[in-house]
């Protein structure tokens, strides 16, 4: 599992905080005060290290360059397979800023204030999910089921962990394509927000009900021909959600 983090944050007493709580837990803390200081620092230390931060602790109000700019960039630093998790950090009441993180590609978010204990159990979930896709990827063979679903267009594959739709890459964060591959396995069978959480976090909590609408939204961006009208993953109204088993 990675150990070294970037804390982006200019609320220097909150990074001290966090910081040496993390440390505590043995994480290595690189702390940047601004957008630019935490981009810089990425570009960077990726050049002198193979793995230079395992996760992004990124507060979306920062001094210089809007946070939720700062995740889009980061995005854009890495291609899909080695995309660097990020946790954002929100001010309560925000929750358009979450929504719209999530849509960017940030993996989970955080409001403030928040318990350090709640910060460690979701870092821990991201970073355990990130090894475990990682392990699955380099393996030389997966356990007794294909290596790809095949659904009409759209193509899911276990072993790269890419789902295509007409041998076109889909665009989604590790943790959406994990739900994806959760529908996908269960392909007819409804299931609620909960079963799904519940399939694809394992041992602890990982993202809130709501959020869980959100990456919806954004797997249908990358997967529908038409996001509007979907016809793979269907809403069903009052329980949660089902992936159609006959597609196109």
């Amino acid at each position: 599992m990675a150990k070294r983090l970037l804390l982006i944050d200019d609320d220097a007493r909150l990074a001290d905080m966090v910081g040496e709580f993390l440390q505590q837990s043995g994480y290595q803390i690189t702390h940047a005060m601004t957008g630019a200081e935490g981009l810089n620092a990425l570009t960077s230390n990726a050049v002198k290290v193979a793995a230079p931060f395992g996760l992004v602790i990124l507060d979306l109000m920062l001094p210089d360059i809007d946070g939720l700019e700062v995740c889009k960039r980061i995005r854009a630093l890495a291609d899909d397979s080695r995309r660097i998790p990020i946790l954002m950090l929100t001010a309560k009441g925000d929750p358009m800023d979450r929504v719209i993180g999530l849509e960017l590609g940030a993996d989970d978010y955080l409001p403030k204030p928040f318990e350090p204990r709640e910060l460690l159990a979701r870092i821990r979930a991201i970073l355990r999910r990130r090894a475990d896709s990682d392990s699955a990827r380099m393996s030389a063979t997966y356990i007794s089921e294909k290596a790809t679903l095949q659904f009409g267009s759209l193509e899911i594959n276990r072993d790269n962990r890419q789902a295509t739709v007409n041998n076109t890459l889909c665009d989604l964060t590790s943790y959406q394509f994990d739900l994806l591959l959760a529908l996908a396995e269960r392909a007819g069978r409804v299931l609620t927000r909960e079963q799904i959480m519940e399939a694809v976090r394992g041992r602890e909590l990982e993202a809130f009900d709501r959020s869980i609408d959100v990456h919806m939204g954004r797997i249908r961006q990358a997967i529908e021909l038409d996001p509007k009208d979907p016809k793979r993953i269907l809403t069903v109204r009052g329980v949660g959600y089902v992936f159609a088993k006959q597609q196109i």
